[in-house]
């Protein structure tokens, strides 16, 4: 066995590279170990690779064996909740539709043509599609989180920010991994890749994950009773990548897919206790009431493909970027959660599905980089997308052995082009001014039609069809600076304005209405200061922001039916901060940190929409029964994200042994417009623990390691239904593991 590649620092900081950090950072190499300086972290937030201290704009990243620690023991993308400032994710599918919200901008609606205000990028090409933003994270090189609207360089859906992923791309150089964990449920999670060079100019990098876990959910409704019928996953995943590189001109071609057969989310019937917001008594997350459980299921498979060309010549760069992406799903649940029996009082059963047997999204971008060597540089480029979609929904007669006894079907067709341009002037030595415009315009073709309707006695024919075409157009813009205040601080201020183009939803199946949400549009203001401290062991970076939104785009989601409505508030105003730090303590300790605040509120007198069930709602109630939503703070939007990391190692033997923890911690939010009692989460705070023992030998690096997720297993309400009863959805509670992993080279 050779002596151990990596110093004790070395190994410390990568594994605990931050997911809130602007600066989320390594040492440069063992040599350099005794200087305990922080790397210069490089990100491509404006579409070119910038020091992170330098980009006037609010971005963390997340990258390194970070990214490992945060989403091991099988975990989707919602690991990133409450990981990174302004950031949280939720979901009411489970693992295959999240829901991004940033500085408390999101949309809670659950269908699947769903719009959002949060923009999800993988491999530079837009996911738009909800399920589409679902894809595993693995073999990932860095995530980035720009906050605030991010329209003249990323297109029409980004007024709350965008969520970046950058894979591991092909290299000439022999290099892969391997890791497999074990833990609760018999969970099994699975990673691999391998790159290489085929010829002097060819190189390849094929990546896999296989996850998997056991039903160990038992359903215990009287005459429904069965063991072991939910909350299993089966999933794999995969992407192989070409690269070739042939002097000032490269190509990259990337194919990816996902195939996953699971159970979707689990609802829980009458889960809170009325008039509180406290989880019923005696309840045991291992097991449900439901009259439905036996026929709930998840099927996803997504198909994706992209071939970025790329040109460098002495005084630009010309890339095209050309993107296909296609989804299907079926997910069927029990929506009610419960049976006659209850628990609790159960008004009727909801049993539904959602489904998308045909989806295809087409996007190209092409765009031109200057490489000047004056005080002035600029990209101009042009973009097209291009969607078709189709949802099926059903509904299912639960006393009737679940036989179909609805149906209806939606056709969305979506044209979407822009221009944008951005320029740079260097002022002077110390000050930057960038200036961004964007045109986007944007055409939505809808149809929707109900063949059967399941609620024959709210009056409403079988056959139904509704129509809506909306179209708009805009000019997105910002204007930044940044100015280096001395060698170690960076001041960054920033006003930037964008759009959401107008929304459709027509989810008939249980209503007799198409709703139409305009483009909503933001103006924001943010200023900030990046900071390195301590003699580059340490960095502080912090911003404040205020924002006005315009004709927001609110999802009434539930109410008193199983659908959508959309509609517009007149104005919503947001202000708060973000703060990141991190610090190398001593050769052996890394710590790092991240707050943030966050203040939303609908300004709308006019504003009201309909209520729960069951809940006790503590808004004014207008004249026709519904609650008044002026001056309420936005749905899943917590005041308050917290993060903490620490981790210590120290060399034993010929490796290293090391124990790291994180603590992450979101305030309360509200599920829906209107506030009620029950359906107000609790505060969730949750803690990691790692520990293990790292070394190398021959050509590999190898690494145990046990870890625990949520060790103090909080649980809490994080999710409701309330067209029935206090439907809620649950966090998931302690997990333990054990992960073994090879780096080989």
């Amino acid at each position: 066995m050779k002596t151990i590649k990596k110093s004790p620092v070395f190994l410390c900081v990568h594994a605990a590279l931050i997911a809130g950090s602007l600066g989320t950072s390594a040492i440069a190499s063992a040599e350099e170990a005794q200087d305990m300086k922080l790397e210069v972290i490089e990100v491509t937030a404006r579409k070119r690779v910038e020091n992170v201290q330098e980009v006037p704009v609010s971005v963390s990243a997340m990258q390194g064996e970070m990214l490992d620690v945060y989403s091991s023991a099988g975990m989707d993308i919602r690991f990133m909740s409450a990981k990174i400032p302004s950031l949280s994710i939720e979901s009411s599918f489970g693992r295959t539709f999240p829901r991004f919200y940033v500085r408390g901008l999101g949309n809670t609606d659950f269908d699947l043509n769903g719009s959002q205000p949060v923009s999800l990028v993988v491999d530079e090409v837009v996911q738009e599609n909800p399920i589409l933003k679902g894809f595993p994270v693995f073999d990932v090189e860095r995530v980035e989180v720009l906050r605030g609207p991010q329209g003249t360089l990323f297109g029409r859906n980004t007024p709350a920010g965008l969520v970046k992923f950058d894979s591991k791309k092909p290299t000439q150089d022999f290099d892969g991994f391997m890791s497999y964990s074990y833990g609760t449920h018999n969970t099994q999670d699975f990673k691999g890749a391998v790159g290489f060079g085929l010829t002097d100019k060819l190189s390849t990098r094929v990546s896999l994950l296989k996850q998997k876990r056991d039903d160990y959910i038992d359903n215990e409704a009287p005459g429904y009773e069965d063991n072991n019928v939910l909350g299993g996953y089966d999933e794999t995943a995969g992407r192989v990548q070409f690269l070739w590189e042939d002097g000032d001109f490269t190509a990259l071609l990337n194919y990816h897919f996902r195939d996953l057969e699971a159970k979707p989310i689990v609802f829980n019937a009458n889960l809170i206790e009325a008039g509180t917001n406290n989880i019923r008594k005696g309840f045991d997350d291992e097991t449900v009431y439901q009259d439905a459980a036996r026929f709930a299921t998840q099927d996803v498979e997504t198909n994706g493909g992209s071939l970025k060309l790329e040109y460098t010549s002495d005084e630009y760069v010309y890339t095209s970027i050309t993107g296909y992406e296609s989804a299907e799903i079926f997910s069927r649940a029990d929506v009610d959660g419960g049976n006659p029996d209850g628990p609790g009082f159960i008004p009727f059963s909801a049993e539904s599905a959602d489904a998308i047997p045909d989806h295809k999204q087409i996007t190209q971008e092409f765009r031109v980089t200057s490489l000047y060597d004056g005080p002035m540089n600029f990209q101009a480029g042009f973009f097209y997308y291009m969607e078709d979609l189709t949802i099926e929904s059903l509904s299912y007669n639960t006393a009737e052995n679940s036989a179909i006894n609805g149906y209806a079907v939606q056709d969305q067709e979506t044209r979407a082009w822009a221009l944008f341009g951005s320029m740079d002037y260097q002022l002077s030595d110390d000050l930057k001014i960038t200036t961004g415009l964007r045109y986007s315009a944007d055409d939505k073709e809808f149809v929707a039609e109900r063949f059967t309707n399941p609620t024959p006695w709210n009056g409403s024919p079988d056959y139904m069809k509704g129509e809506a075409n909306p179209d708009d157009s805009h000019v997105s813009w910002d204007i930044s600076a940044n100015y280096k205040v001395s060698d170690d601080i960076n001041w960054f201020g920033r006003i930037a304005n964008s759009f959401r183009a107008p929304s459709i939803q027509g989810r008939i199946l249980f209503g007799d209405e198409v709703t139409v949400a305009d483009s909503e549009t933001i103006t924001s203001f943010e200023t900030g200061l990046k900071t390195d401290v301590m003699d580059g062991r340490g960095r502080i970076n912090g911003s404040v922001f205020y924002y006005t939104m315009d004709d927001q785009q609110l999802t009434a989601v539930g109410g008193d039916a199983n659908f959508n409505r959309l509609v517009n508030a007149e104005e919503t105003t947001g202000y708060g901060f973000e703060l990141d730090a991190e610090f190398v303590v001593t050769e052996n300790l890394l710590v790092t940190g991240n707050i943030s605040y966050n203040n939303t509120e609908i300004n709308d007198n006019d504003l009201s929409i309909a209520v729960c069930a069951q809940c006790t709602v503590t808004d004014p109630i207008n004249s026709d029964g519904r609650a008044v939503i002026d001056g309420n703070s936005l749905p899943h939007a917590p005041e308050w994200i917290a993060n903490f990391t620490a981790r210590y190692a120290r060399e034993l033997g010929d490796g290293e042994i090391f124990i790291y923890t994180d603590w992450s911690y979101r305030s309360e939010v509200d599920f829906f417009l209107y506030k009620s009692v029950e359906f107000e989460g609790k505060s969730l705070l949750e803690g990691g623990l790692r520990t293990g023992y790292a070394w190398s030998g021959a050509d590999n690096d190898y690494e145990v390691a046990l870890f625990a997720r949520n060790i103090t297993d909080e649980q809490v309400v994080i999710g409701g239904v309330d067209f029935n009863n206090n439907t809620g959805i649950v966090n998931e509670g302690r997990f333990v593991g054990a992960e073994f992993k090879v780096n080989f080279f």
